[in-house]
């Protein structure tokens, strides 16, 4: 027995709060698409590869879909819809996904796709992409039973893999081209600074450090679309500049808080900008503070509780993000409320407390009034990391711990921390995705300590009773179990502090009015923009 894709996604429908600014411009629906023109698309801060297969950095995941795209594509509501796959079903067990595929795609290069691609893409996602480790964990084999049919066998359920099947998540890739490659070298392979795919856009320049140039591809399987002639992807590094860019018109497009939060409200004030909040419904955005546990000072659960009561998290949410979140003290996201225990509270703010904790772990003030001093550096994706770090300095010294504040370009940072490990504390960012086995699990789980591993377990924290907890959700039908457990696991967090939680963020795009269909489902700008669109009047 099996449930119909129709059934299936009437099962799938989630409850999730509504946060979405009004729409400051509705896509109407009978209106003919202008075709042709070039979209200035912002992505900030410039990515190490543009194929989201091994990476999953936010800029990654907005460059990868336009050209390499996913099984499926999802709705506000998070309802699947086909992308490469028309149809699929589920048995009745769990442990059966069929996937029909769509004819007649063909890669950029002309050779056909089909079902082993499917198959091979997935083994690599399990072995490679910081998340596909355990999103495919219970994947033991994609037969491939004729070229338009994918199916998927698994050891035990995976609750959450249907919403894990999009592009910017699980990118489906050529077999031709990576067959024979080293699992080692897949990160580093020329197809990822050149991907060749199926979707919309084609791949034509990367000029580092200024833009990349995406062609519409004349051959897309979505017969009339993209609209777009071409897409310019844009690195702008200054805030300051990219605020000017969209107020010049200059820029057509940014997600993430593409400009500095100080400069939206007056920003969004022009009357030729938009602000759409929807689009990050697959994100449940988190910042945290990851502490390295290999450090000697930080192995002492009274020195991370000493550093958590000196962070007041409401400075931090007001002052460094401008109010545009939710304090956060647990791994789940305020955006994943089905999954949070709201009963976990932050660490009081309290630097008698903390004083007294590291007077207790032996590390008195010295002479010139130090503990010790750690690394401290900062995700550089969004700048209001560094604001976070520099507030963390000043707090920490407060107590006696000196902070020496590392700030890295992208690419380096990611070397920094999860390859040399040359970091004390982080200010990171962490995406809850859509559900905590696929966001949350990687950042805890003993299993993926691996170096080389972006936005892996970077804290080195080992915890057999966090293990298990994870593992048994991963699998867990029952939901009120699976939320059981998710509870249990954020108590011991709350407890333990390998991470320092923090605020969970909200996210805007901004857009100049002109262009239509940037945000059509959950995926936002991290989809594949075939639908967008301008349009130079509003008549």
């Amino acid at each position: 027995m099996t449930i119909n894709r129709r059934r299936f996604n009437q099962l799938l429908l989630l409850s999730t709060a509504a946060r979405l600014l009004p729409p400051v411009a509705a896509y109407a629906t009978g209106v003919t698409p202008a075709r042709g023109g070039t979209l200035n698309f912002i992505v900030e801060p410039e990515p190490p590869t543009i194929l989201a297969l091994a990476h999953t950095a936010g800029g990654t995941q907005k460059i990868s879909p336009k050209i390499t795209e996913g099984l499926l594509t999802y709705d506000f509501g998070l309802t699947p819809k086909p992308q490469l796959a028309t149809e699929w079903s589920i048995a009745s067990d769990g442990l059966t996904y069929t996937f029909k595929l769509r004819p007649n795609v063909k890669w950029h290069d002309g050779k056909p796709f089909t079902s082993a691609d499917v198959a091979y893409s997935i083994e690599l996602l399990k072995q490679v992409h910081p998340r596909g480790r355990g999103s495919f964990a219970n994947v033991i084999a994609v037969d491939t039973p004729d070229p338009l049919t994918a199916v998927f066998r698994l050891s035990k359920p995976a609750p959450y893999l249907l919403k894990a099947l999009y592009a910017a998540e699980s990118p489906i890739v050529p077999k031709h081209i990576y067959e024979g490659v080293k699992i080692a070298d897949v990160p580093t392979n020329p197809n990822g600074s050149a991907p060749i795919g199926t979707g919309p856009f084609v791949f034509r320049q990367w000029v580092r450090g200024s833009h990349i140039i995406l062609e519409r591809n004349p051959d897309y399987w979505d017969a009339g679309k993209p609209y777009l002639d071409q897409i310019v992807v844009r690195f702008v590094p200054d805030g300051a500049a990219r605020a000017a860019g969209f107020e010049t018109g200059e820029f057509d497009l940014g997600g993430d808080n593409p400009i500095p939060l100080a400069d939206l409200e007056r920003i969004k004030a022009l009357p030729n900008i938009g602000i759409d909040s929807r689009g990050y419904e697959t994100k449940g955005d988190q910042t945290q503070l990851i502490l390295n546990l290999d450090n000697e000072y930080l192995k002492d659960i009274r020195v991370r509780r000493a550093i958590a009561h000196a962070i007041d998290l409401n400075v931090i949410l007001n002052t460094v993000w401008y109010g545009y979140g939710h304090v956060s003290p647990t791994p789940v996201s305020t955006f994943l409320p089905q999954y949070r225990d709201t009963t976990i509270k932050p660490y009081a703010f309290d630097l008698k407390a903390a004083e007294q904790l590291l007077d207790e772990a032996g590390y008195k003030r010295n002479g010139s009034g130090n503990r010790f001093t750690l690394r401290l550096t900062h995700n550089s994706y969004n700048e209001g990391f560094k604001r976070v770090a520099e507030y963390l300095k000043q707090n920490l010294a407060r107590i006696g711990i000196d902070a020496r504040i590392d700030s890295y370009d992208f690419s380096t940072y990611i070397q920094k921390v999860y390859t040399e490990r040359a970091f004390d504390l982080t200010a990171e960012y962490l995406g809850n995705q859509f559900d905590p086995t696929l966001g949350v699990q990687r950042i805890y789980w003993s299993k993926n300590f691996k170096l080389g591993l972006p936005f892996s377990n970077a804290s080195h924290y080992q915890n057999p009773e966090v293990d298990r907890l994870l593992e048994t959700a991963s699998v867990e039908v029952n939901e009120a179990k699976r939320k059981q457990e998710f509870n249990d696991f954020q108590k011991i967090i709350a407890d333990e502090l390998p991470v320092i939680n923090l605020i969970s963020l909200e996210n805007v795009t901004v857009f100049n009015k002109r262009v239509r269909n940037h945000t059509i489902g959950a995926e936002g700008v991290q989809s594949n923009f075939a639908d967008v669109y301008i349009k130079e009047s509003e008549g």
